[in-house]
């Protein structure tokens, strides 16, 4: 059955509306029809089986017939911090650590970074981020949708990490790997933080000053990655340590 995305807002009352483009889908794309049948999400974890009951030329009203809890996709939350990378590459990430189960995008600039968008840049690309995140959501079967965070300054990030009780660095001069020891402590780390550099990586001073607050520093084996290509990367070891990729029992 197909899924789309409905605001939170929206689904207090039996029967809802579903606008812009998420009814132009239902309409002109997959030519659903009163009577058929569709669930719904709504990015906080609840989704919710519905009849369309009637097709306008801006809306589609769906009858609700019922509400329920889905499971988390991950058990592990992680937060993704991105020091700017060419604009294309920062929204294919976005696209593909959501259905990789990443928990929070925050983006920041380090003293490498080269894009630097002004102020109303950063806000038109925080709203496309969204806009991709929901829809990746919604392509990979996912429940919840990824918080994307306005975009934060180095050392804005060094206070963020504060509220983090797992702070890793992945660092191309970093010969050590991620120790997998990490995934069996007592008690499993909750908020997991996840810090990438830009295409000219960190610098030296960076890392001490991120070593000085409490990150781990660890490499991601011996050729040079691509930066979008080790995010990847970083996000799929740490999901298959913490999280639904393979944890370890």
């Amino acid at each position: 059955m197909r899924y789309f995305f409905i605001d939170p807002s929206r689904v207090a009352d039996p029967v809802v509306s579903i606008i812009g483009s998420e009814a132009h889908h239902i309409k002109n794309v997959l030519r659903l029809k009163p009577g058929d049948g569709l669930k719904l999400f709504d990015g906080t974890g609840f989704e919710y089986e519905a009849d369309i009951i009637s097709v306008t030329a801006k809306a589609v009203a769906v009858a609700i017939k019922g509400k329920a809890k889905a499971a988390v996709p991950s058990g592990a939350h992680i937060i993704v911090a991105q020091a700017f990378l060419k604009e294309k590459k920062m929204d294919d990430l976005v696209r593909k650590l959501c259905e990789l189960g990443m928990a929070q995008w925050v983006p920041f600039f380090s003293s490498r970074s080269i894009a630097r968008p002004d102020a109303k840049r950063l806000a038109g690309r925080v709203q496309r981020w969204q806009r991709i995140a929901t829809e990746a959501v919604k392509q990979c079967r996912r429940i919840d949708t990824p918080l994307i965070a306005n975009a934060h300054s180095f050392e804005e990030m060094l206070v963020f990490s504060n509220s983090c009780d797992l702070k890793i660095v992945f660092w191309e001069n970093e010969s050590s790997p991620l120790d997998p020891n990490l995934a069996a402590p007592d008690k499993p780390p909750e908020k997991i933080l996840l810090m990438l550099g830009p295409e000219g990586g960190f610098t030296e001073q960076e890392i001490h000053q991120l070593r000085e607050n409490g990150f781990l520093t660890a490499g991601l084996g011996p050729r040079t990655l691509r930066a979008e290509t080790a995010t990847i990367a970083a996000v799929t070891l740490v999901q298959y340590l913490f999280g639904d990729m393979g944890k370890i029992s």
